[in-house]
């Protein structure tokens, strides 16, 4: 909750959107959480795509041009199995981030919520180190988690234990609808339909 609090002042900081549509989308996030339906527990994910005051490509333009960050599509990034094995699903749904790569001391997290400042402290303090911040979609997140969550099944189901393996508390169950649907045909997404990632800008001096 204070990630979402968190992020719903910086949009509002930044002029992403509008108090009053913020405050209904906090009221609705209260429903929502008080049903134990945790996956769709996100402000974010409320005012993009049941009110749809505020588009996550807008948001993305934002984080790059304002803040430097660079946007990965992690759909098409082959994450190294030891990132993997350590990955706390938990505090990845909590957060809409997920750890992809490490090198050396440098942490690379892909997050659909840098503009909240608790989801940085966080990772910053679970981490160690230094951070390169990656933004992407709330969508690429959740197909992500949902493949490590796979995965993690499989091996338990051959009789095989996975560091880390317990049962993610948000994971979708087979032929479930994504909390996020597909924006209607001839809308411009944030990533190209063949899965290939965007040009990433050039760091900012």
């Amino acid at each position: 909750m204070r990630s979402n609090r968190l992020l719903g002042s910086a949009l509002i900081e930044h002029n992403l959107v509008k108090f009053e549509d913020l405050e209904a989308a906090n009221e609705r996030l209260l429903e929502i959480a008080a049903t134990g339906d945790m996956r769709r527990s996100s402000v974010l994910n409320i005012l993009a795509y049941e009110t749809k005051v505020l588009r996550e490509e807008d948001l993305l333009h934002h984080v790059v041009d304002d803040h430097g960050v660079g946007v990965i599509d992690l759909r098409g990034y082959d994450v190294p199995e030891e990132v993997k094995r350590d990955l706390d699903l938990g505090a990845c749904w909590a957060t809409w981030s997920v750890p992809f790569d490490k090198e050396e001391d440098f942490n690379f997290v892909a997050t659909a919520y840098y503009l909240s400042p608790a989801v940085r402290a966080y990772w910053e303090k679970a981490l160690g180190g230094q951070i390169i911040w990656q933004a992407t979609t709330m969508d690429i997140i959740a197909d992500f988690l949902d493949r490590v969550q796979a995965e993690r099944a499989e091996v338990a189901k051959r009789g095989g234990i996975a560091k880390g393996g317990t049962r993610a508390p948000f994971s979708m169950t087979p032929g479930s609808t994504a909390p996020f649907p597909a924006p209607p045909p001839g809308t411009k997404t944030p990533f190209p339909a063949d899965g290939s990632s965007p040009p990433t800008p050039p760091p900012t001096t």
